[in-house]
């Protein structure tokens, strides 16, 4: 996988984004000195990001969040840290962006900055397995909306079509045609496609740009 000194991530709830966006983390981590993950979803506190706060201190890996993220305390302010991304360009950031329109209103506030510098990757991550994006059209209409609130445009799409660990290789097998169709109707390319390590090596030399990734809860 090849990165921008900013990555953005963002797709509909349960599309898997925040495990895509902490394998990343660790991937760029063996390259570059200065990491940072930021979570912008400041709709929803609730993220996962946080659970990975402990394996992140251990790598050296910088995490941006809500104070109020893994508590019961629902107050959507993004945290004045966000700027730090954009004002210190010695840093390489994954950005985990709500999960729709309304989320990605915060990213609103940093794209003006985003786009001057424009050395970014502002990725799509979708899930055909999921219930609200189950076929292209749907898919597109949500990442629209999300476009339209970050007012920042997609640049790319990470197929992470999954079902968790139950997850088999003809699953991924069977996405393709999926991902396909919303890449010709967007227009965009699709950077990567992610599988979780456990099918990789069944998949290496099926499909291209193959990234594998480790779950949350396994990363150590």
């Amino acid at each position: 996988m090849e990165y921008k000194r900013l990555t953005l991530l963002c797709g509909h709830y349960g599309s898997g984004k925040t495990n895509v966006a902490v394998n990343m983390a660790y991937d760029l981590k063996k390259r570059f000195d200065r990491v940072t993950v930021a979570d912008l979803d400041i709709v929803n506190p609730y993220f996962r990001t946080k659970d990975s706060a402990e394996d992140f201190k251990a790598q050296g890996i910088e995490l941006i969040c809500s104070e109020y993220a893994g508590t019961n305390v629902d107050i959507p302010a993004m945290p004045q840290q966000m700027y730090s991304l954009t004002d210190d360009r010695s840093v390489r950031g994954i950005l985990d962006i709500g999960g729709d329109d309304r989320g990605a209103l915060a990213l609103g506030r940093l794209a003006p900055a985003v786009i001057e510098e424009n050395d970014y990757e502002m990725l799509l991550v979708i899930n055909c397995f999921r219930p609200l994006t189950p076929d292209a059209s749907s898919t597109v209409e949500i990442m629209r909306e999300i476009e339209l609130a970050g007012k920042i445009p997609f640049t790319g799409i990470v197929n992470n079509s999954n079902l968790g660990e139950e997850t088999t290789a003809e699953d991924v097998l069977n996405s393709l045609g999926y991902a396909r169709e919303v890449s010709e109707i967007t227009r965009l390319p699709i950077k990567c496609t992610a599988v979780r390590e456990e099918i990789y090596n069944e998949l290496e030399g099926k499909i291209p740009n193959l990234f594998p990734l480790k779950l949350q809860g396994k990363i150590k």
